[in-house]
């Protein structure tokens, strides 16, 4: 099951709103066969193993998997089925399938066929892998991670901001790749208005080799250039107001209950099957999750070397009690929202 797990997390930002999956298929106590899921639309992980085994071997062997094989036909055709055409004698499953198409339902077909199915092997692990389909599909919304950079004496900003936008710079190169890599592996990331201006980010993956996420913004009002770099065609971008509704090329308008704001982009994450977004937002932004309870993790990236004496202050999070990774000359805490 450690194995499953390890191949599952090849998948991680190439299978989104699908689950990563791993598959290991054990003869005679040797592993014989591997597979993943490796692309969303494509084979999943256990047509993949089983492929490369023949059908008589295959006769006396156990496969094992992270998830639940899936019981329904989707973009390809139901996983149990094909272990039951193959005579696969028992299964071994890490975690049941929370997908209301699949929960319980591919087990329940294993058996009914007089497959021997054991579940349960490592299931918080498992369910941790997969934190983004859990929580897509039990809370519909998407994995929700912060991600903000904060100097020694906790700004996130100077204001005014200064000539050179250098200057107001606080993470050094390696967090910044690091950066780039997760929203290679996120499906969407959101900014606020006051970000947008000052900033005028790209919110690409420029520095590593990966997908650009579908860009959000968060604005009452739409007085903005639309010669901002979230605007090029570089990804889908989607901009959140309280005024219009409109489409200009790749760039989407959505007016929504500015009182429900936060609710209302979940809401419209979860009906886009869009399953995690990174929060990069100001403080403001960052602020509107936290008091809806719509996060998950906080990602924070501390320059203990850097400060601003005065400017914006970063979102209040207790750091004391996490302990920081290393990442270049900065410090980086992980906070779960539990």
């Amino acid at each position: 099951m450690q194995r499953c797990l390890e191949l599952a997390a090849k998948g991680l930002g190439s299978i989104a709103a699908n689950p990563m999956v791993g598959c290991v298929i054990v003869c005679d106590g040797k592993i014989v066969a591997e597979g993943y899921h490796e692309q969303y639309g494509l084979a999943h992980a256990e047509p993949n193993a089983i492929k490369l085994v023949s059908d008589d071997v295959l006769k006396k062997s156990t496969l094992y998997v992270n998830l639940e094989p899936c019981s329904h036909f989707g973009k390809t055709p139901p996983c149990a089925d094909l272990i039951i055409s193959k005579g696969i004698k028992k299964v071994v499953v890490g975690c049941l399938d929370s997908n209301p198409l699949v929960a319980g339902k591919g087990i329940q077909k294993l058996e009914d066929a007089g497959i021997e199915v054991e579940h349960g092997i490592l299931e918080a692990e498992c369910r941790e892998l997969n934190k983004r389909f859990f929580t897509f599909h039990e809370k519909k919304r998407p994995y929700v991670i912060f991600k903000w950079a904060q100097t020694q004496d906790g700004f996130i900003s100077q204001w005014p901001l200064p000539e050179n936008k250098e200057d107001n710079w606080i993470t050094g190169k390696e967090s910044k790749r690091l950066v780039h890599q997760w929203r290679s592996e996120e499906q969407a990331i959101l900014i606020g208005y006051n970000t947008l201006v000052a900033d005028d980010p790209y919110l690409t993956t420029r520095l590593v080799d990966g997908k650009n996420p579908v860009r959000l913004v968060m604005t009452r009002s739409c007085d903005f250039s639309t010669q901002l770099n979230v605007f090029n065609g570089d990804a889908k971008t989607v901009v959140f107001n309280a005024l219009k509704n409109e489409t200009q090329g790749h760039v989407e308008f959505i007016k929504i209950d500015w009182n429900q704001k936060v609710k209302a982009i979940m809401d419209y994450c979860f009906q886009h099957q869009i399953s995690s977004l990174i929060v990069e937002g100001g403080t403001n932004t960052i602020y509107n999750f936290m008091n809806a309870n719509m996060w998950d993790e906080a990602r924070v990236f501390v320059n203990p070397h850097k400060k601003f004496e005065h400017g914006i202050v970063a979102p209040e999070i207790d750091l004391k009690t996490i302990k920081p990774v290393q990442v270049g000359e900065d410090l980086l805490y992980t906070i779960l929202n539990t």
